[in-house]
């Protein structure tokens, strides 16, 4: 989560529960732990290219809890039924629309769905990793300070059986095309099945990271071990006694790594292929008592309400000076304590400057790779972990949150493989052969955390098209093309969710999806006012958005990293600014400051365009 150039204002929190929360220090409560709940049940086949599929029992588009008669008009469709897909139905309920989710898994969750690999966990803390929707909180205890994926499902469950969402929702409905008819003024979507459904409005919550990324290694096919990609992963993999194979350094590498590090390491080995380490921050994970969510549940309003006007989501924000206004004994108080911390302190509330100052920058790699070093034994491991020098700014790259990674990486029976020094050269039967490496490495299974086609994949593959007939992946060829990160040129009526040149990457997730929900409903009810047909951006606002996101940027070293913020993850991709740095406060301001006289906006009512 990086940060914007300017300086920041330090929220506080003058009571003294939430102090403790924001600090990662649990009240002295005693700790009481809830039975985990029981994810459904899942079975894996695997075979490349396909990798491992994974199939469930759960409902289908042609549920009769929630079918559609063929001529059926609804006011409202919805693509995805993660948070944000929830989100959007909660509030379309509330303003009377008759609303439908057309959702491609087979329950709630989004992301969480379908990512249930080993360790696999949220790196927004408890609480702010739920919806402000208080008939739901009330009633919803967690466990843990960052909760897993089975946790994360018991929690959508819990809003399904609060808000009874279930009656609403298409499950196993992949959309695979979307157009609009100007003349009717409605969307019209199908799904891989052959359900269709109509709509004056189509809100897009397909979620960020969901399209999968798969490389494309020579001979792959070939090889005929087992292979897992991380979000489909089966329930039954087993990986005692044998050798393993990792490729991948984010976020979802290290979960997966410090899980089958030690279920490999009776017998079993662990080979992890890195091209670029990620610089990796403590986790603080703790347990989470009911006590003290009872306790916090009061003020949870408070710490919500305080998202809304920070940086990221999160009430943690930079301290106010800059890095060499402070002695070395200063700032090496501050690191110590915001390392303790854990959770993303150690990069947010560091000082103003690292993100636009390169020496300021170094002092705070300087002291995590001090700290990371001083974990690990293995001299040569520690100099690809964490060299000396930065291999790119710190902070450029969201930093995965670890609790013991390090220390797992440093285990015997685990080998590391600099890609970019011997990368790797083909995939054979039985392993993966490196270009310099005159020895095949033979594995029994081979795991894929390679990450996502993030921001736009989802959006780029569903035969979404514009009014004109074009289809949004040829339209974004040159580059992504929004206004506000909400709506789009060229396609009335159509709202993005947690979506490209928003603040998303850069924020907790719940926090910049109720964001906008709330101002895409507040859009909707003021059109519906107006007696409005549809609503589109101009492309003059498009390109002013445009401008305004790579200024935000411009000038801070988070130019200089190519991650899968900006498309640099996926070859062929056009790198480039997909993310609002200005933080969710001033992005929210600035979206409303737009409905007062529909500024950058064309509006056709049903008799006249104004």
């Amino acid at each position: 989560m990086p940060y914007p150039k300017d300086a920041v204002t330090p929220v506080t929190c003058p009571i003294e529960p939430l102090n403790s929360l924001v600090n990662g220090v649990a009240p002295k409560i005693q700790s009481v732990d809830i039975k985990e709940f029981e994810a459904q049940k899942r079975t894996g086949v695997s075979y490349p290219p396909q990798l491992a599929s994974v199939h469930s029992d759960g409902a289908s588009d042609n549920d009769p809890a929630c079918a559609l008669q063929s001529d059926d008009h609804l006011d409202l469709i919805i693509v995805g039924a993660g948070l944000s897909g929830i989100s959007a139905i909660y509030r379309a309920r509330k303003l009377g629309l008759r609303a439908k989710i057309f959702e491609a898994g087979l329950d709630f969750g989004g992301v969480w769905y379908w990512n249930r690999y080993p360790g696999a966990r949220v790196d927004s803390e408890f609480p702010f990793y739920q919806l402000n929707i208080p008939e739901a909180y009330k009633s919803f205890d967690f466990t843990q300070r960052f909760p897993d994926h089975k946790e994360l499902r018991r929690y959508m469950n819990h809003l399904d059986n609060v808000l009874e969402l279930r009656k609403d929702v298409f499950f196993g409905a992949e959309v695979c095309g979307a157009e609009y008819d100007q003349d009717q003024g409605v969307w019209t979507i199908v799904t891989t099945k052959g359900l269709k459904a109509t709509a004056k409005y189509l809100v897009l919550a397909t979620g960020l990271l969901h399209r999968k990324h798969f490389p494309d290694f020579p001979n792959f096919a070939k090889y005929k071990g087992e292979v897992y990609h991380s979000s489909s992963w089966p329930n039954d993999a087993d990986f005692r006694n044998k050798r393993v194979a990792v490729i991948g350094a984010g976020a979802t590498s290290v979960q997966i790594v410090q899980e089958l590090a030690k279920q490999t390491a009776d017998g079993g080995s662990l080979t992890i292929y890195i091209r670029r380490p990620s610089t990796c921050i403590p986790m603080g994970q703790r347990d989470v008592s009911p006590e003290e969510q009872e306790s916090l549940r009061a003020y949870y309003p408070v710490l919500f309400k305080e998202g809304r006007q920070s940086i990221a989501g999160m009430p943690i924000s930079s301290v106010g000076c800059n890095v060499f206004e402070h002695t070395v004994e200063q700032r090496e108080q501050l690191f110590e304590e915001l390392w303790a911390r854990g959770a993303f302190n150690f990069l947010l509330g560091t000082y103003r400057d690292v993100a636009i100052d390169e020496k300021a920058n170094h002092e705070v790699y300087n002291f995590w790779a001090k700290k990371v070093r001083s974990r690990m034994t293995d001299p040569l491991k520690k100099d690809l972990m964490a060299p000396l020098k930065p291999l790119y700014p710190f902070g450029t790259k969201r930093p995965p949150l670890e609790r013991d990674y390090y220390e797992c990486v440093d285990m015997k029976h685990v080998q590391i493989v600099n890609l970019k020094k011997d990368p790797i050269k083909a995939f054979t039967e039985y392993g993966i052969a490196t270009e310099y490496d005159s020895v095949e490495k033979e594995f029994d299974v081979v795991v894929l955390a390679t990450g996502f086609d993030s921001f736009t994949g989802s959006l780029t593959h569903m035969g979404l098209k514009n009014k004109h007939g074009v289809d949004i992946k040829d339209i974004w060829k040159e580059g992504v093309r929004t206004y506000l990160g909400i709506l789009m040129n060229g396609f009335p009526n159509a709202f993005l969710l947690y979506s490209p040149q928003a603040p998303t990457a850069f924020s907790n997730g719940p926090t910049i999806i109720e964001s906008q929900c709330d101002f895409i409903f507040d859009m909707i009810k003021k059109l519906e006012k107006e007696n409005a047909k549809s609503i589109e951006p101009t492309t003059l606002a498009e390109d002013e958005w445009k401008a305004l996101i790579n200024d935000l940027i411009a000038g801070s070293l988070l130019n200089g990293t190519d991650s899968w913020w900006n498309g640099g993850n996926i070859p062929g991709k056009k790198i480039e600014v997909l993310t609002y740095g200005g933080g969710i406060s001033d992005y929210e301001k600035t979206c409303y400051t737009k409905l007062d006289g529909w500024k950058g906006f064309v509006i056709e009512t049903k008799k006249q365009k104004l």
